[in-house]
C-alpha cells in the first residue's frame, strides 16, 4: 500500500474512531504563543528571502504559508536527504533522511523570519510531536527548521529556548534546527494540494483548521489569496 493511500486510510480510521487521533491545531488555538524575543527587523526595501521548514504532511504547511502576508510562494518538497532519493514513494519509506518540507519565499519588508516561525509553531503543526503529526508517522514527518544562514539559526534556536522556558506547550519542543543542504521540489500533484482538493477528507479534517486558526490568531498576517 502506498504511503498516499495509507494516509487516506489512516484518516478514515481516525474519523471512524470519533477523532481519537486528530490534527491538534484546533486544540492549540487558545494557546498564546508570544512574539520571538530575538527577531530580525522588517527590511527597508522589497526583496526576497527563503525559509525552509518541516512539520508533518507538506500539504498543510504549504496551505498555511500560502495565506501569510508577505509570502511570495510556498513550495512542497523534500529536505535532509540526497537528490537521488527525493521522490515521494522513496521518501515515504522513512529511510532516506528526507523530511516533507516547504520552501517559503517571502518579502522581508512585509514579514520577518521570526513572524514566520511564530506561525510555524502556533498553527502550522505541533512542535512537541516526535516523528509524527496527527495520523502521519515516520521520520519524514518530523519537525525541523532548515536554516539558510547563521541569523536564521540564531533566531530559531533562541525562539525554541524562549517557548520551552515559558512552558508554552505541555511538552518540550522536539523541533530540529539543522543547516539546509538542499531543497528538492515535490511532484506536481503535491503542489497546492489543499487548494485544489478542499473537499478531500484529509484536507478538511487536518489542514483546513490550520488555515482557519491562522485567520483567527493572526488577522494582521492572514491574507485570503
Amino acid at each position: 500500500m502506498s504511503n498516499f493511500i495509507s494516509r487516506i486510510f489512516a484518516l478514515l480510521l481516525t474519523v471512524t474512531l470519533a477523532g481519537v487521533i486528530a490534527c491538534n491545531a484546533g486544540e492549540r488555538a487558545a494557546t498564546a504563543v508570544p512574539n520571538p524575543a530575538v527577531n530580525d527587523s522588517l527590511a527597508s526595501s522589497k526583496s526576497q528571502q527563503t525559509a525552509v521548514v518541516a512539520g508533518g504532511c507538506f500539504w498543510g504547511i504549504q496551505a498555511v504559508f500560502q495565506h501569510v502576508k508577505g509570502v511570495i510562494s510556498a513550495t512542497s518538497g523534500y529536505s535532509g536527504g540526497d537528490a537521488k532519493t527525493a521522490q515521494y514513494e522513496v521518501v515515504s519509506t522513512g529511510e532516506t533522511g528526507h523530511a516533507e518540507s516547504v520552501k517559503i519565499v517571502y518579502d522581508p519588508s512585509k514579514v520577518t523570519y521570526g513572524e514566520l516561525l511564530r506561525v510555524f509553531f502556533s498553527v502550522a503543526h505541533d512542535p512537541t510531536e516526535l516523528n509524527r503529526q496527527g495520523p502521519d508517522t515516520g521520520t519524514q514527518y518530523r519537525s525541523s527548521i532548515f536554516y539558510g544562514n547563521e541569523e536564521q539559526k540564531r533566531i530559531a534556536e533562541a525562539y525554541i529556548a524562549q517557548l520551552d522556558k515559558a512552558k508554552v506547550f505541555p511538552r518540550a519542543i522536539v523541533t530540529q534546527v539543522v543547516p539546509l543542504k538542499a531543497f528538492y521540489p515535490a511532484e506536481a500533484y503535491h503542489q497546492d494540494y489543499a487548494t485544489r482538493h478542499p473537499n478531500d477528507p484529509y484536507i478538511a479534517y487536518n489542514d483546513a483548521p490550520k488555515v482557519a486558526n491562522l485567520r483567527t490568531q493572526f488577522p494582521d498576517l492572514y491574507t485570503g489569496k
